[in-house]
């Protein structure tokens, strides 16, 4: 068992100074119990903690180390920014044009596209582009989907909303809450039923084509293509939110691995390499409302610098000239196929849902497609499994609503390892 007494007396001087001790709420534990594991140093698919513990990492900065951490390349490439260029400006660089253009190709939907610092602020940004484009103020997403933190998000969210137990957070105006719908993911009836309610009212749709702050939740087949009729024929701005599965799920995003065309998309996490970094962009018609060329406003004074774009811009290139999505593909079912053989062995029928190199291991047995059946989990066992994985020097998410990443340096005999660790935390979970 590792030993984490540095990390202890870390997070106890940081509850001083830091609300729960950390800067984001699922990094407490609290759902898993146990004291928050302090990193020092990571390197292709390890992390190192303060107190010398190594562990394989499958959280990935929750998703952006698709090509594991500190990629030569990508190291390289910053040191020269940091020595020759800067960290930032406030005026408009060259490198701008370049990742603009690069995404514009590679994603399907956009035309034009904006960078910003967050996911959230892109998906906060793209919500008030719709709503000034459309004229109208009522959005719908859906149940267990995680935007960020912006207020018109944090109803019925995902991610750590879910995992704290408190879905609905104090701060977020009545009016706010009567202006965000929510329907329930595979289920295009339920769509159906609030844009018929709301006629006429509804500026937009967003939603993550591949579920991921609910645990890992895959769009039905035919689902999002009924997502693109319903949104054309009502007017609706239809807002895929890949944040986290643009780049990881294909290199077009799930929209190409899908052959769905959203009205506008929100991008993050892969495409800063691992810096604070977001995008939105879409259709040219609706980007042209963007402040300063339209109405909208939107700004940011460190949106587009240049250290987040040089890692971001560098890991697209990478994705690009070695394809790593076969090689992921392969990995992900190994490990997939383990873990099915280990849940036989062992009498349990626990689902998995996976997407490309993004899975979820749920502690229930019903069949997880949405939210309803996505907290059908049992989060007391995950904890036990959460920490027995900890134990073994295996890096997870620590909440039963999150993704397990893989990344392109895991090797097989890192597999190997983490199929065995498993067989060992799901017995030590219990029946």
């Amino acid at each position: 068992m590792p030993q984490l007494t540095k990390s202890a007396e870390l997070f106890e001087k940081a509850k001083k100074f830091i609300p729960g001790g950390v800067n984001s709420p699922v990094r407490a534990f609290k759902s898993v119990g146990g004291t928050p594991v302090y990193m020092a140093k990571g390197s292709g698919a390890y992390l190192t903690d303060v107190d010398g513990n190594s562990y394989l990492d499958y959280v990935g900065s929750w998703g952006p180390f698709i090509l594991g951490s500190m990629h030569p390349r990508i190291t390289a490439a910053l040191e020269y920014t940091l020595k020759n260029i800067g960290t930032s400006f406030g005026t408009p660089i060259e490198m701008e044009i370049e990742i603009a253009e690069l995404l514009c190709k590679i994603v399907p939907s956009l035309e034009m596209v904006r960078m910003v610092n967050s996911g959230t602020e892109a998906t906060m940004s793209a919500v008030r582009l719709a709503r000034g484009y459309t004229g109208r103020d009522k959005i719908i997403k859906f149940e267990g989907c995680y935007h960020g933190h912006g207020d018109s998000f944090l109803i019925k969210a995902g991610s750590g909303a879910l995992t704290l137990g408190a879905p609905d957070s104090p701060g977020v105006t009545k009016g706010t809450a009567m202006d965000t719908l929510n329907a329930t993911y595979n289920d295009i009836d339920s769509v159906k039923l609030l844009v018929g309610e709301n006629k006429g009212q509804i500026a937009a749709i967003i939603i993550e084509p591949v579920a991921g702050n609910t645990g890992v939740i895959p769009a039905k087949p035919g689902f999002l293509a009924a997502l693109r009729e319903l949104c054309t024929r009502e007017g609706i701005v239809l807002i895929f939110d890949e944040v986290m599965c643009g780049f990881r799920v294909a290199l077009g995003g799930a929209q190409s691995l899908y052959g769905v065309t959203p009205d506008l998309t929100t991008m993050g996490k892969i495409i800063g390499g691992g810096l604070p970094v977001g995008a939105f962009g879409g259709k040219r018609e609706i980007m042209e409302r963007v402040a300063p060329l339209g109405d909208v406003y939107q700004a940011g004074t460190l949106s587009g610098n240049p250290l987040a774009l040089t890692a971001g811009l560098e890991t697209l290139k990478i994705l690009i000239d070695e394809n790593p999505y076969p090689e992921l593909e392969r990995k992900a079912v190994i490990l997939e196929a383990g873990f099915s053989d280990n849940l036989k062995k062992l009498g349990l029928n626990y689902v998995q849902n996976r997407v490309g190199s993004m899975s979820c291991l749920f502690f229930t047995e019903t069949p997880v497609v949405d939210y309803s059946t996505a907290v059908t989990a049992d989060t007391k066992k995950h904890g036990k499994y959460f920490h027995s994985m900890l134990e073994q020097g295996i890096y997870l998410a620590p909440s039963q609503f999150e993704a397990m990443f893989i990344s392109f340096m895991h090797t097989d005999e890192d597999l190997e390892k983490t199929i065995k660790a498993n067989y060992n935390a799901l017995v030590a979970s219990g029946k």
